[in-house]
């Protein structure tokens, strides 16, 4: 690589404004043990409890992966995940129809179409949690017996 693409890239880099995971490094983690060993304080505490709470949630059939290099619990199908970034932790329900069936316990999050974005030092409530879980685990089992 000359000179000139390596600023250009550099340049790139620079300008991404943040976005991406606070994890993301040059490589993918390869399980989200190191997923989260890569992401600070006070996001790591905050991510480790999230998934406590997923766990206590999930049938012992569910299982951890990292997927577009964030972790997510899967179950007859991508069930949650979550992340942390420079500003925020995020949830993600796999879809709108979590968000939009939780929106009057959601509200004072910020939410998107796809995603529940917290503060890095403050877990979304367990209850809160493991309610959209199970209208996740409901609703990916009922995708499999169509």
């Amino acid at each position: 690589m000359n000179e000139r693409a390596r600023k250009v890239t550099r340049e790139k880099k620079a300008n991404s404004g943040g976005r991406g995971s606070t994890a993301k490094g040059a490589t993918a983690p390869k399980n989200v043990d190191e997923y989260l060993a890569a992401v600070p304080e006070p996001a790591r505490s905050t991510l480790n409890r999230i998934r406590a709470v997923i766990r206590s949630a999930v049938p012992a059939e569910a299982t951890e992966a990292i997927t577009y290099r964030i972790p997510t619990f899967k179950y007859k199908g991508p069930l949650v995940a979550f992340a942390a970034f420079s500003n925020h932790c995020s949830f993600f329900p796999m879809g709108s129809s979590a968000i939009e069936a939780f929106k009057d316990e959601l509200k004072g999050y910020r939410t998107s179409k796809g995603t529940i974005q917290f503060p890095l030092d403050k877990p979304l409530p367990a209850a809160l949690v493991k309610k959209i879980v199970k209208a996740r685990i409901t609703q990916n089992e009922q995708k499999k017996q169509r």
